[in-house]
């Protein structure tokens, strides 16, 4: 039986990069989660929670502070995830709004997957100081469109 990758960090593990997706009810707080998820699926990093940073929670934090990097998805420019962070003093590496990159805010939670390998491409473009080459980002896939184009 092959072992599976586990994707978050246990108690005392040693912290490398960590990813913190919103949660935020709409489209765009569904999609950055999913972004930080299939980030952490394909070691990329590590998934971290948001919501026990928010809380307060003293190894959550102190964890975050001591990660070598912290990637910050946030569905929306209202910034909620980043907020958190700043009001627990946890710097931020890497910072992406989805809404930046051409994907549109509603209130329900129709997500598509080309969404997320948007997101997704732009994490890992966004420490890079070249503008990125994909021309998938920045704009909203038309439909019918095929994310690998």
């Amino acid at each position: 039986m092959t072992k599976k990758r586990r994707n978050t960090l246990t108690s005392g593990e040693q912290p490398g990069r960590l990813i913190f997706g919103c949660s935020g009810a709409s489209n765009v707080g569904a999609l950055s989660y999913l972004a930080a998820i299939r980030l952490a699926q394909e070691g990329f990093g590590n998934f971290s929670c948001i919501a026990g940073i928010g809380g307060n929670i003293p190894p959550m934090i102190r964890a975050a502070k001591d990660a070598q990097e912290r990637i910050v998805i946030d569905g929306c420019p209202i910034g909620c995830a980043r907020r958190i962070m700043d009001s627990n003093l946890i710097p931020i590496d890497r910072y992406v709004i989805v809404t930046e990159l051409g994907i549109k805010k509603a209130h329900d939670f129709d997500v598509d997957d080309c969404d997320v390998d948007i997101i997704v491409k732009e994490v890992h473009d966004s420490d890079e100081k070249a503008p990125p080459a994909n021309l998938l980002v920045g704009r909203r896939l038309k439909e019918g469109d095929d994310c690998s184009s």
